[in-house]
């Protein structure tokens, strides 16, 4: 069985969230915490750090011949902090210390101002960059913040901030899925705060907002997409995996309705979120499962996506607990570290 490490962050989290609601009594969600981190330091191959983007659950090896993910090991130590701080707990500490603190950030610079996508041991590093605002943000904190191989806080201001409008909305942005409007925020509370660029908490509200307009203005094409059924961001599809969003036009977009997309937005949207999920609900029980939503399904064709994906279960799982009781944001901001780096970029209290 294959398994994303970027899901194995969420999961992580998702075991403090199981405890904290009276799912899991604390020594079973504590015990399950324990062996995923062991197995993390002691048997999971790792380069400086860093490790393969898609591994063997069972057997800890590389599958698809995947790279070494920067951004995808930046999304498990996520996890591994909120662990960390959730379980007051000596070999969760140590373990979780030990597998962020070997993370050599600096490596990963490969010479440059700005992180690298990663790396393949045949052919070496990646030719990309994380150069461009994205889901980046949570990556470039735990480097700058880190103990023991932190890279400066100038390569918080070495990517670009693309400005795009959309009506009256005016935001940063790329041409990429919702999601990159998502992922650091499932873990570090951004709300109230700016650095010299933006209040990137609020800029996600105006990009799922801008989402929002973006579907319902293909309701021509597909009626269906409406202020109470909107929302697509890279998933599955009838077709296999699309990376699909908007504006710009992504995909090609066929009508399909991605769970996430608007699970994975609650606490920037509440309102609007929570009634295409229960209109999801309500309207197509068969994209409910025993795992929650499905990752995709098609309102004209009847396609239901038969696969669960965990790095689209993880983000309505935690946005779902922030929105509930901030349990994430609270517990996460903890870390020292991350407080330490949100500093050293110049993030202050944003004004009303």
């Amino acid at each position: 069985t294959v398994s994303s490490i970027a899901a194995v962050g969420f999961a992580l989290s998702g075991m403090c969230i199981a405890h904290a609601n009276g799912f899991l009594k604390q020594s079973d969600a504590q015990s399950r915490v324990l062996k995923t981190l062991d197995f993390l330091a002691r048997r999971m191959p790792q380069e400086h750090g860093f490790f393969y983007h898609f591994v063997d659950m069972h057997t800890a090896e590389r599958a698809f011949k995947s790279e070494i993910s920067s951004i995808d090991t930046a999304l498990l130590l996520l996890g591994v902090l909120h662990a960390r701080a959730y379980f007051d707990s000596k070999p969760v500490r140590q373990l979780a210390t030990e597998i962020y603190e070997r993370v050599d950030w600096k490596w990963m610079l490969n010479g440059g101002a700005t992180l690298d996508h990663g790396f393949k041991p045949e052919t070496g590093f990646l030719k990309s960059r994380w150069d461009s605002y994205s889901e980046l943000k949570g990556m470039y904190l735990l480097a700058i913040g880190s103990p023991t191989h932190p890279i400066p806080a100038s390569s918080w201001e070495a990517w670009t901030r693309p400005i795009y409008e959309y009506g009256d909305l005016r935001y940063i942005s790329a041409p990429a899925p919702l999601f990159i409007h998502q992922s650091a925020h499932a873990w570090i509370d951004f709300r109230r705060k700016r650095d010299s660029h933006a209040d990137y908490f609020e800029n996600s509200r105006i990009a799922t907002l801008v989402h929002k307009r973006f579907c319902i203005s293909l309701q021509d094409k597909y009626p269906w997409y409406s202020d109470e059924l909107w929302g697509i961001t890279a998933s599955d599809s009838e077709r296999g995996y699309v990376v699909w969003g908007g504006p710009p036009p992504m995909g090609p977009i066929d009508g399909s309705i991605v769970p996430c997309a608007t699970g994975g937005s609650l606490v920037f949207l509440p309102d609007d979120c929570k009634l295409v999920l229960k209109t999801i609900l309500n309207r197509y029980p068969k994209a409910w499962t025993r795992y929650g939503f499905v990752d995709a399904f098609n309102p004209k064709t009847g396609w239901y996506d038969p696969e669960i994906l965990g790095i689209d279960q993880g983000i309505m799982l935690l946005m779902a607990e922030n929105l509930r009781n901030e349990g994430v944001w609270r517990v996460f901001m903890r870390n020292e570290e991350i407080v330490r780096a949100m500093k050293a970029v110049g993030f202050k209290e944003a004004s009303l």
